[in-house]
Order: structure tokens, then sequence, then C-alpha cells
């Protein structure tokens, strides 16, 4: 890593690709870890612009997952909204949604029943 001493102004027209490349190795770096649910053999960490979703087979593997996510973001200089974050089960099992809300790094993430991707 190297330091940066000087940032882009907003509205730059090499912002957006500098973020899809921030981005894409915070992504890389959590497809490393394998216990994701899988669809058509591969992990789903899903990103449109600045909007991630986390799927997984158990609330333990979205957290692990959410970790690592954070964690490598962090790394380079990028923050997660906890107050936007949300989380949301889907199961057959009718106590999967017991869970009011998980905590993350000292962030409470609200569950909720649906929500507006996009």
């Amino acid at each position: 890593m190297f330091p940066i001493r000087n940032g882009l102004k907003q509205g730059d027209a090499l912002l957006p690709f500098i973020f899809n490349f921030a981005l894409e190795y915070a992504i890389r770096r959590v497809q490393v870890n394998q216990d994701g649910l899988k669809l058509n053999v591969t992990n789903q960490l899903l990103a449109y612009a600045d909007d991630v979703n986390i799927l997984g087979g158990s609330v333990d593997t979205v957290k692990k997952n959410a970790k690592a996510l954070l964690a490598a973001t962090k790394e380079i200089g990028l923050e997660v909204s906890a107050h936007k974050t949300k989380y949301m089960t889907v199961s057959r099992d009718q106590n999967a949604g017991r869970i009011r809300s998980m905590k993350i790094d000292n962030n409470s993430i609200e569950r909720v029943v649906k929500f507006k991707y996009l």
C-alpha cells in the first residue's frame, strides 16, 4: 500500500473507475471465504454500483462474510454506512427470523422483511 496525499474532487471523471477498482478489490478479498451460499458453483456476493448483497446459507455465514467485507473496505479507506445496512432472512424455518438485529463490529444491523434493491 502507498499513502494517499490528495484525493479527487467530487464529480471527477476518474472517480467511478477508482471506486470500482477499490470495491472490486474488497469483494475479491471476501470471495476467498468459501462458506457462502453457492449458486452456479460460485459464492454469492452481488454488487452493483455502491450496493452489495451478501447471500449465505446461515446468519453466521452472512455475519462472517460481512465482517470480512468490512475489514477489506476499511483496509483501503472505504466505510460502510451501518445505518443504511439491513439484512433479511428467507427460510422455510419459521424460527429463522426471530433475531431482530445482528451486531457486526459494534454496529447493530437491522433485520427487515423486505427491501428495495435499486
